[in-house]
């Protein structure tokens, strides 16, 4: 199962629960089974425009919960049976959220609204604003064809593209990525060909009689030739502008297929802009990567790939600007509290959150607001919905030569050293000898030497410039430093890996 941001769902939930049953709501109860008629409305969700349903609540929105017992279950059916063309066809994979609700379990549905037209039970369903109905009549199902063809480019097929158009490395990446995130993902057990038509990736026009691999397949997986045969004008540009405003300090210029195109735009983020060691809890978290891989996320699945646009990242000095073509709905600035979240690209949407590159629809928006602020950016984000949909993201100060914040701080502090070896060798010259003898005679630790090994031990393979940055505003660096260093005399801890990747892990062997 996706680690999946519970904050941000739990806070959309509470917000669905103060509506009405509408287009994009529906709300059902479950105490010990799944409604008869899920599959009609997650059915007819996906053939309109997406929206949510609520497991355990009464019709009028008050709360009437699953049953503890009958939980675990209800929710492995969910994701299963979404994957059963007997059931849904073509399926589509859901996974389903558990929370509780002033004691009740509730469980939440998000249902995108899909690129492709679908049955259950070989019906096919269309929603309105007073619930699920059978398209029974030809026009109804063409009028649907139409409109899916029309707005979702992506789904456009291409008679002329097959598998040898795409690239063989990208296939066992993406299992492992799937495998990462989702242990038991379906899709693992499926081959190559296989996954790209679960994926809805290979689709067949009813209406036209095309059948072949779609835009959205050769995006996802093709060689770069390829891509840019298909679409000449596609390129992402990551752009720094500090210093040289009228052009550019730094550049990446990206015409690859969009799962390498998310990692190369994430190590540029990682080259320029600066990160905050962050503990939530126990865990270290980069709060500029969970900023980021959002944003990233956002502009590559709901970009108009039709459109010529050119699509850029621009990092300047206190904010990210970009910008891609879109396919709007709506006009103007987003409101995170007051948004109703519309995949663009529904395939790709789906594909990156079985990636676990994308948590769910909207999350986005909503993570980014949470995180601006602990990022240490000045202001509210902005999204502006239009022809051109406008992202800009405040951030901390930065410097064109690409420094990260920790970095810089242990450079100032300490005559601009170039490498954690050479900082602890000048600390190992002003060690307190008379200290680490008596720790060693003794065998205990004092204070300070515990909270160091304690911090390493629930943060296995964290780095001295994390743990100086954790105590700094408790203790003068020089201190910590030769408390680390104490602890590796004394057997408690040690040091794997190499200079720029190793970090710091309690030695269990002593």
């Amino acid at each position: 199962m996706c680690k999946r941001n519970a904050v941000m769902s739990r806070e959309r939930v509470l917000q669905l629960l103060q509506q009405k049953e509408g287009l994009r709501l529906e709300f059902k109860r479950a105490e010990y089974a799944l409604p008869n008629n899920l599959f009609e409305s997650i059915c007819a969700m996906l053939n309109r425009d997406g929206g949510d349903i609520l497991l355990g609540v009464a019709d009028d929105g008050s709360l009437m919960g699953v049953h503890s017992e009958s939980l675990a279950q209800l929710m492995i059916d969910i994701s299963n049976l979404s994957n059963n063309s007997k059931k849904l066809d073509p399926p589509f994979i859901l996974f389903p959220i558990h929370h509780i609700i002033k004691g009740k379990n509730i469980i939440h549905i998000q249902v995108p609204a899909s690129s492709e037209l679908h049955h259950s039970a070989g019906i096919v369903f269309d929603r309105s604003s007073d619930g699920d109905f059978k398209a029974l009549q030809p026009h109804q199902i063409a009028s649907l064809h139409n409109y899916k063809r029309n707005f979702y480019t992506e789904s456009r097929i291409y008679p002329g593209l097959s598998f040898n158009d795409f690239e063989p490395s990208l296939f066992p990446k993406v299992r492992q990525l799937m495998r990462s995130n989702y242990t038991n993902h379906p899709w693992l057990a499926l081959n190559d060909h296989q996954m790209l038509e679960k994926a809805g990736l290979k689709r067949k026009d009813y209406a036209t009689g095309e059948e072949g691999y779609t835009l959205a397949a050769a995006l996802l997986f093709g060689k770069d030739q390829v891509i840019q045969q298909i679409l000449p004008h596609y390129k992402i540009d990551g752009l720094v502008r500090i210093k040289n405003t009228m052009r550019y300090d730094d550049r990446v210029y990206i015409q690859t297929n969009l799962i390498d195109a998310y990692e190369l735009l994430m190590n540029f983020v990682e080259k320029h802009l600066p990160d905050k060691f962050h503990l939530h809890g126990a865990q270290r978290i980069s709060i500029r990567s969970q900023i980021f891989r959002e944003v990233i996320a956002n502009l590559i699945i709901h970009r108009e790939y039709t459109n010529g646009h050119p699509c850029s990242f621009v990092i300047q000095n206190d904010k990210v600007v970009c910008e891609n073509a879109n396919n709007p709905h709506g006009e103007g600035p987003i409101d995170p509290n007051h948004f109703a979240p519309y995949p663009k690209n529904p395939a790709l949407a789906k594909f990156f959150i079985q990636l676990g590159r994308v948590d769910e629809l909207g999350s986005g928006v909503l993570n980014v607001y949470r995180l601006v602020k602990e990022y240490g950016g000045k202001g509210n984000p902005l999204f502006v919905e239009g022809a051109v949909f406008r992202m800009e993201i405040p951030i901390p100060m930065v410097q064109s030569e690409g420094l990260n914040l920790e970095n810089r701080e242990l450079n100032q502090q300490n005559g601009e050293l170039n490498s954690e070896n050479r900082e602890l060798n000048q600390q190992n010259e002003e060690l307190n000898s008379e200290n680490r003898e008596l720790n060693q005679q003794n065998g205990e630790l004092n204070e300070g030497l515990k909270s160091i090994l304690n911090l390493i031990a629930s943060n296995p393979g964290i780095k001295a410039k994390e743990i100086s940055a954790f105590f700094l505003k408790q203790r003068p660096i020089k201190t910590i430093y030769r408390q680390i260093n104490d602890l590796i005399i004394l057997g408690k801890i040690k040091r794997k890996g190499s200079k720029k990747t190793g970090g710091y892990f309690v030695d269990k062997t002593e």
